[in-house]
């Protein structure tokens, strides 16, 4: 008992150094996202270093759950693992910013593997009595990564070298990696399934048209112009195929018998608002920070901190009290505490004081910290082993796309916003439109020499065009609470053991 016990705790310390990992990256970029544009500059085009990541954890994310169920975990986790390494090392050696969301995408086919599997391979190793002390955990350290991650990303991007934050990767990967290969041994409890291999490709070719024709409409090119009426078309026509096809295929994708349950279908309709909305304050934080305050990537980094341990102690809070209530209430009371701190988001201003600030994240992250191990618990709870992996890839997809239509959606919004408000601000002005340059604004060398009173409009602007867009974020976090009401009332069972005479 004492070496099974062992070899489990090996087990888990690899899963948790995998999520660390890909938690830790993701933060760590988006600290950092100020400094890479300063260095590389396309400030039109950096919404794209994270949304190309998501695509493709999204596109590998169903597909690696379901090969999961058909063959087993851990040569999945595995596989995932050495891509996610093997694109760290890529994006490291980036020198544009297109290159960068190349290789970043190249990341996001690892990730898509490794976070659900992690969740799934938990859940197939511990009994229910403990799965919400270990989703509890498992989020916890999901929240511990993006503190620390914004810390060092920020330390590294200021005093080594922005490249380096991708390979920092690589020592934790190899440790995860040696410990899941040796120490853990499944269940081989697995059945014949066929990949649904059109599905998904309709599926990704939709989403993708899409994203481009929102990203490029109205900015590269006109929204009547030929090119973006052709990707809509094309986002129609994948995506009416995609339902056609689901509905035949003998193992679909994204199967529609699951959201039948309607516990599965509220807790993936919320993981996808709570994803459009979170990814917004994880990308513009950031940016309000060293735009508006003049910070440089370090105290970005610090800014971002109370979101993150705010995330840490609302994903342990759901994590215990699934045993003791229902999803549904857990997740009321995260709605609650979310709401507020977007709403709150979008009350800032270039006067906020930085203990406001720190205030708003940590009531935004507490909120949102539950969902992380509640959903994880919520998703799987009607179905068997051999369903966990489809069900948990299920959630992990809708949070991607919600995050990728999110960051997409809104970096136009945020971007027009903007741009409309310096047109106005220096109309007349000649050439002090130019000044809105990202390189210029986010770079603490290169704004000392912005003349006062041109900095003083461009903060204005960029201030009032994330707090509007924060503002704007409160629809989908709005129709997450409406689902939250919707779901229905069950709660993990723990089993009453027997007391001995």
């Amino acid at each position: 008992m004492a070496e099974k016990n062992n070899r489990l705790g090996l087990v888990v310390t690899g899963l948790l150094l995998a999520i660390l990992m890909a938690a830790m990256d993701n933060t760590i970029v988006a600290t950092s996202m100020g400094t890479i544009v300063a260095d590389l500059g396309g400030f039109d085009k950096f919404v794209w270093v994270t949304s190309a990541y998501l695509v493709t954890v999204m596109a590998g994310t169903p597909i690696f759950g379901k090969l999961s169920d058909m063959y087993g975990r851990k040569r999945f986790f595995i596989f995932g693992l050495v891509f996610f390494l093997f694109g760290s090392i890529l994006c490291g050696t980036a020198n544009t910013i297109t290159q960068l969301s190349i290789y970043r995408a190249i990341q996001g086919l690892g990730g898509g593997a490794l976070m659900p599997i992690a969740f799934t391979i938990v859940f197939d190793i511990f009994p229910a009595e403990k799965r919400g002390k270990m989703t509890g955990l498992f989020g916890a350290v999901f929240g511990t990564s993006s503190l620390f991650g914004p810390l060092l990303g920020a330390y590294i991007s200021e005093y080594i070298g922005w490249h380096w934050i991708f390979f920092i990767n690589i020592p934790i990967g190899i440790i995860s990696f040696l410990l899941i290969s040796f120490f853990y041994k499944e269940s081989l409890e697995h059945r014949s399934q066929k990949i649904d291999w059109f599905g998904a490709f309709t599926l990704i070719g939709a989403v993708v048209c899409l994203m481009f024709a929102l990203e490029l409409g109205g900015n590269q090119y006109a929204w009547d112009s030929l090119i973006i009426i052709g990707l809509f078309s094309l986002f129609t026509a994948f995506f009416i195929t995609f339902l056609f096809v689901e509905r035949k295929a003998t193992e679909p994708i994204i199967s529609f018998q699951m959201f039948r349950k309607r516990l599965f279908a509220t807790s993936n309709a919320i993981a996808f608002f709570y994803g459009a909305t979170f990814i917004i304050a994880t990308i513009y934080i950031p940016i309000y920070i060293q735009g508006v305050f003049g910070g440089t990537a370090t105290n970005s980094g610090l800014i971002l901190t109370p979101m993150m341990l705010g995330s840490v102690f609302g994903s342990q809070s759901g994590g215990l009290l699934t045993t003791k209530t229902s999803y549904r209430n857990i997740m009321i009371l995260s709605g609650i505490f979310f709401i507020t701190g977007i709403f709150l988001l979008g009350t800032l201003t270039p006067d906020t004081s930085r203990l406001v600030v720190t205030i708003f994240m940590i009531i935004t992250g507490y909120g949102v910290g539950f969902n992380f191990s509640t959903l994880s618990m919520s998703a799987i709870h009607n179905f068997d082993m051999r369903q966990r992996g489809a069900a948990t890839s299920s959630l992990t997809f809708f949070r991607s796309l919600g995050m990728t239509l999110g960051i997409t959606i809104y970096g136009i919004i945020q971007r027009n916003l903007f741009t409309n408000s310096l047109t106005k601000e220096f109309a007349g002005m000649g050439n002090g439109k130019g000044f809105g340059d990202s390189r210029e604004l986010l770079s603490p060398e290169t704004r000392k020499e912005i003349p006062a009173p041109v900095l003083e409009k461009i903060t204005d602007a960029l201030s009032n065009s994330i707090a509007h867009t924060f503002m704007w974020a409160l629809i989908p976090a709005l129709l997450a609470v409406i689902f939250i009401f919707m779901m229905s009332k069950e709660r993990v069972i723990v089993p009453v053991k027997k007391a001995h005479s």
